[in-house]
């Protein structure tokens, strides 16, 4: 059994999936304040204390594409072995993405995208999935000849997708469907607020409304109750008020990323990346100089949110006795 026990613990210790002393990743991502971030970051981090690496949370606190991009090259002067980006926008970010990975930090994204950048891979839930989900409910709720709106948040990747795939399902699947709103919210409860009044009273017999993240929810919820209408709310993402929301019977529902999945993968990604001598895989990526760890897209999935399992979702709750830091 000692025997064993020595085997047992050599083995581990020369684990190739471990990290060398203060090896560092860094999670980076724009509105740093945003609750969203929180469960993605506690996976991020679970992943990398299994794996004996140390983990930095790293962003803005501003919506602003000019001060993301500042946090990030900020976090390369400290050369991480990788980074975990939410880049903001796609296009801003080629360029320092590009920089990064060619100075030997690896980046993965997860949420939103950089496409045309050399990120490795992207880690997300499945926007088109979402989207098909949203579409068939409202239509199971409303009916299949109501009017329905959008709010959205123009220039980020997968609230984009999360619009504009309804919107084409809609119109491919349900054609009497009438889309009578769309407004741009930026993610500002205060801008979709008064987005959402104006359809109320240009649209008196709207019906539905699909926002594609909880910001802009917390605004329209409060609308929609403000003038007394009877319209079917649903999003994506989740927040504490939005919740209480939902809880109270004012929102359908949430669909919510696997958070914690989200970061946990994005770190196991991220590692891969920085470590590609572990992989061998059968293509051609020793000639084409291609990191062979490169994985166009990883599902983390997602979560229905209703008022039957909301208190599932209660971020104080999984908080407890959690080291936020």
């Amino acid at each position: 059994m000692a025997l064993s026990l020595t085997v047992a613990g050599t083995a581990a210790a020369q684990s190739k999936f471990q990290c060398k002393p203060d090896e560092t990743y860094v999670m980076n991502v724009m509105v740093s304040a945003h609750p969203y971030w929180i469960p993605v970051y506690q996976g991020f981090k679970q992943a990398a204390e299994a794996m004996g690496c140390q983990a930095v949370f790293s962003g803005t606190p501003d919506y602003d594409i000019a001060k993301q991009i500042a946090s990030f090259e900020q976090d390369l002067i400290k050369r991480p072995a990788g980074i975990l980006l939410h880049p903001m926008q796609a296009d801003p970010f080629i360029d320092p993405i590009n920089r990064a990975v060619d100075n030997g930090t690896s980046v993965v994204t997860f949420a939103a995208d950089s496409p045309n950048s050399k990120r490795v891979s992207y880690i997300t839930s499945d926007n088109l999935a979402e989207a098909k989900f949203a579409a068939e409910e409202i239509v199971r709720q409303v009916g299949d000849s109501a009017e329905y709106a959008v709010l959205e948040n123009p220039g980020q990747s997968n609230h984009d997708l999360r619009v504009t795939a309804l919107i084409d399902y809609m119109e491919k699947t349900y054609p009497n469907m009438k889309l009578v709103g769309r407004q741009a919210s930026n993610q500002d409860a205060t801008v979709a607020n008064r987005a959402v009044a104006s359809m109320l009273q240009a649209n008196p017999n709207l019906k539905a409304l699909w926002i594609p993240e909880a910001g802009s929810a917390e605004g329209a919820v409060a609308a929609v109750l403000e003038a007394n209408a009877d319209v079917l709310i649903m999003h994506a993402d989740i927040t504490p008020a939005t919740l209480e929301q939902i809880k109270a019977g004012n929102i359908h529902m949430a669909l919510n990323p696997n958070q914690g999945m989200q970061g946990y993968l994005g770190f196991v990604a991220t590692f891969m990346a920085a470590h590609p001598d572990l992989i061998d895989p059968f293509n051609d990526y020793k000639t084409s100089g291609a990191n062979p760890m490169a994985i166009p897209f990883a599902d983390n999935g997602f979560a229905v949110i209703t008022k039957e399992n909301a208190d599932s979702f209660d971020l104080n709750k999984y908080m407890e006795g959690r080291d936020p830091n």
